[in-house]
């Protein structure tokens, strides 16, 4: 059994190793996109939201969102902590919250945006390919 992180130290190193950017479902993301033939950016800062993948041009925009912290409706890893849970119902509640607003912001631009969420990365070929191929985004 490995032992509980109740100090901030041990906490704070343990969130310090969550990887940002280049995560492993956002690499299956991207293998699925090339698989597919788009061409794409990855982490568009200019756009709201800095989307993980987007296509300025053929305007579409994928988010490769954490199960955990962007709180994955029905999902088993979308756990809240016990300690310091106030906190937390907060955060993700931002998280949200920040999250939905970017989509809509992207949607009112005329951006196509889909969300691929970790535990769904596997099956992201089959999850893009509906939502970029009927109307041609980004594909040759």
């Amino acid at each position: 059994m490995k032992p509980a992180l109740s100090t901030s130290p041990q906490r704070s190193s343990l969130m310090a190793r969550v990887r940002q950017k280049g995560s492993a479902a956002e690499l299956e993301v991207a293998a699925a996109l090339r698989s597919l033939g788009a061409a794409y950016r990855k982490n568009v800062r200019s756009l709201p939201g800095s989307p993980d993948f987007a296509n300025r041009r053929r305007r579409w925009a994928v988010f490769v969102n954490g199960c955990f912290w962007h709180q994955h409706t029905g999902c088993h890893r979308a756990t809240v902590p016990k300690a310091n849970n106030t906190f937390w119902v907060e955060k993700f509640a931002a998280n949200r919250k920040r999250d939905a607003r970017a989509v809509l912001a992207l949607r009112r631009a005329g951006f196509r945006v889909a969300i691929i969420w970790e535990c769904e990365a596997d099956h992201a070929e089959t999850r893009l390919s509906k939502v970029l191929e009927p109307r041609g985004v980004g594909l040759p």
